[in-house]
């Protein structure tokens, strides 16, 4: 194989398989080629990935050595992304009764989402995540585009069990925005025990829904290493009751009478 046409299939194997520690060996008896051209090869690749802001290879030495593709965005790219997202949001059409927003159209771009679960995953690269958590139902899209920046699988909270599951484990919370009690159900098969999550949430207020999958998530000993929200309202009335988490964007006023949304970044910066 010539060393473009290898070139090509390398940067293809890394971009479906992020995270994944794979021997030089492994690459030598695959494409016939010596260590010393795919080491070359792996310069070129790492030193192109960097430049583009896709992230880096990851590199070990010694008998065990290998690399791994660690997907990573540059402050310069996130910052333009989220700014993007702020404009859009700040469509006045989007207001919704109650004070709510109308948010489906960029939950349900694959291109927008494939960019917001890089920049998570970017953030939260350097964390041992062993699945992603979520609750249905608009936070789904956004969970799968970031477990698959961090190669690992999806795990989704439920209102209600599904018969098909087997048993669950089920607890009650207090929502923090409007005080009601509900349910939170996660099939037992769904997360193995005392292992480490990624939680992943669309919109937050005052946090009663993560509070709520945090404290189902004690009921299998999971260790909740990063918390990762794509919009959260600056609303005074509620009391913030999730603190350690990162958010992209941030609303900080919505103005029914005037039809006015203001927007800025999240704490993500």
């Amino acid at each position: 194989m010539r060393r473009s046409d290898r070139l090509v299939a390398l940067t293809n194997y890394f971009l479906t398989n992020p995270r994944e520690h794979t021997p030089l060996p492994s690459f030598t008896l695959k494409y016939n080629a010596a260590k010393s051209s795919i080491s070359e090869d792996l310069d070129i690749i790492d030193k192109v990935f960097k430049q583009e802001g896709l992230g880096f290879l990851k590199r070990i030495a010694g008998a065990g050595g290998g690399v791994t593709y660690i997907p990573n965005d540059t402050e310069e790219k996130s910052m333009k992304i989220i700014d993007e997202l702020c404009h859009k949001l700040e469509d006045p059409n989007r207001i919704l009764p109650g004070g709510y927003l109308y948010m489906s159209d960029i939950l349900g771009n694959p291109k927008t989402i494939r960019q917001i679960g890089h920049i998570f995953a970017s953030t939260f690269s350097d964390l041992e995540i062993d699945a992603v958590v979520t609750v249905a139902t608009k936070g789904i899209p956004l969970a799968y585009a970031v477990a698959s920046f961090l190669n690992v699988p999806v795990v989704i909270v439920r209102r209600d069990p599904k018969v098909t599951e087997g048993s669950s484990v089920s607890i009650n919370y207090v929502s923090g925005s409007s005080r009601k009690i509900q349910t939170m159900v996660l099939p037992k098969r769904s997360l193995k025990e005392g292992a480490n999550v990624c939680i992943i949430d669309d919109f937050m207020k005052a946090g009663g829904t993560i509070t709520g999958m945090t404290s189902l998530l004690e009921e299998f000993n999971a260790n909740v290493q990063a918390i990762g929200v794509l919009v959260e309202a600056d609303d005074e009335e509620d009391e913030r009751i999730v603190h350690h988490y990162k958010s992209l964007v941030k609303i900080t006023n919505v103005d029914l009478k005037h039809k006015r949304i203001e927007v800025r970044r999240g704490n993500f910066t």
